[in-house]
């Protein structure tokens, strides 16, 4: 009598880390410097826009430093404590960062799509300015205005793009800290705990206390009932 057949378990496979698949994305297009942008922040009642950009040498990239970011992805998908333990780690890594922002006001006055495009070829122009070598600009989502560098637009950019991604850990940390110091000066709103997003505790604090300086007037929002007019 034949022995029944046994199946063994099919070993898992396992998941090659996201900062090492974007690094490979990056290193892939076939340039040694790359810089990357993103920003946080568009879609806030309160607070700034933040962009930031990040120049890599590729080149310059070795096991180790692509190790140290392994954990490297999309903000959004960290925690606040992920995001601090890889925000030193990006700057010890580019060779240039740069981060920029620009306030309510600004938004209210030039209008949120225009800021935003600004902001991101300003962060890119101000991390390549004086670069000698070609630099290709990675930017998530939209084209900036044409400037002297050679970009594209990547859509998911921030999941693809270590460039890209590095650059949205900059901006998030960087923002969240400023809205952290803006509870402090402006007490009622609770930015701590949305950092500025539309959540129910925001748009209540707003129909007890009315706007902060720090809200854009400019959104048609049902968060603002009468209180902007």
């Amino acid at each position: 009598m034949a022995s029944p057949s046994t199946t063994r378990p099919q070993a898992k496979q396992r998941k090659k880390p996201t900062g090492r698949r974007l690094f490979q994305h990056d290193r892939g297009l076939g340039v040694r410097w790359v810089a990357g942008a993103d920003e946080v922040g568009r879609g806030c009642l309160a607070g700034p826009l933040v962009a930031a950009a990040v120049l890599f040498d590729l080149h310059a990239l070795g096991p180790r430093e692509v190790r140290a970011l392994s954990a490297l992805n999309d903000s959004k998908q960290h925690s606040a404590a992920t995001r601090a333990l890889l925000y030193p780690v990006v700057m010890r890594t580019a060779i240039k960062a740069c981060v920029v922002s620009r306030c309510a006001p600004g938004i209210d006055d030039r209008g949120l799509h225009r800021t935003n495009l600004h902001a991101l070829r300003d962060a890119l122009r101000r991390v390549t300015a004086g670069h000698p070598g070609e630099v290709l600009c990675l930017v998530d989502g939209f084209r900036v205005p044409p400037f002297e560098r050679e970009q594209r637009a990547i859509v998911d950019g921030d999941a693809t793009s270590a460039a890209i991604a590095a650059a949205s850990i900059l901006a998030k940390v960087s923002r969240d800290r400023f809205m952290h110091r803006a509870d402090v000066r402006h007490p009622g709103w609770q930015f701590t705990s949305h950092v500025g997003y539309s959540t129910p505790g925001h748009r209540d604090a707003i129909q007890r206390q009315g706007v902060s300086p720090l809200h854009r007037l400019s959104f048609d929002s049902v968060a603002y009932p009468q209180t902007t007019s």
